[in-house]
């Protein structure tokens, strides 16, 4: 939803080789899954399900194949979210996704603010601690178990910014919004992807 073909440029620039996909048939012969999305999260989840993509995800995700969730591919991740009342997602990672309550602050939160880590991962390999990051969102994940927590932004609150739970990356800010920095993010995924296979065999 929203920001497919600049991602794909993006991910094509850093030397991915991209499909940009509606055809369920495509996930199963993927080596990996990108889902990026902007938008409502139960908007995003009806589409998926109406072009019968949801399982496909769910499956590629299960199977071990990398997955790099981009905003709403981040939060469809959870449990439920509280937007527009409750809706059901992924439940791949437990928690919910919260609207921000910040007072004296714009909703959505918009523009650049820096990504704190919790801990390293080769997805940001050479990019520094509290770098800047490009964000639109006005909706937050908070997972029940913090050791999926990969990164974290402050808003008048501290939020979750980005995620790993063995296979599955994600984060709430748009790489393909963020310069080079988020250039070196998405390539440090395909590179990611490129070591999964040869490990694979």
């Amino acid at each position: 939803m929203g920001n497919l073909r600049s991602v794909e440029k993006a991910l094509k620039k850093v030397g991915g080789d991209v499909l940009v996909t509606s055809n369920p048939d495509h996930l199963e012969q993927a080596e990996a899954v990108v889902l990026p999305g902007v938008g409502a999260f139960r908007d995003c989840i009806k589409n998926l399900q109406q072009r019968g993509l949801l399982e496909g995800v769910l499956e590629a995700i299960h199977e071990g194949k990398p997955y790099l969730g981009i905003c709403l591919g981040l939060q469809i991740l959870f449990t439920e979210s509280e937007e527009f009342g409750y809706t059901r997602g992924l439940d791949v990672i437990r928690g919910r996704v919260v609207r921000f309550r910040t007072e004296g602050l714009k909703i959505p939160h918009m523009g650049w603010n820096t990504v704190s880590y919790r801990r390293e991962h080769p997805l940001f390999a050479g990019i520094p601690d509290g770098s800047y990051f490009y964000f639109v969102h006005s909706y937050y994940v908070v997972p029940e178990d913090d050791d999926v927590v990969l990164g974290t932004t402050d808003y008048g609150v501290e939020f979750v910014s980005a995620v790993q739970k063995g296979n599955i990356m994600a984060v709430q800010f748009h790489p393909e919004k963020s310069q080079s920095l988020g250039l070196q993010m998405l390539g440090n995924f395909c590179r990611l992807l490129k070591e999964s296979s040869l490990i694979r065999g």
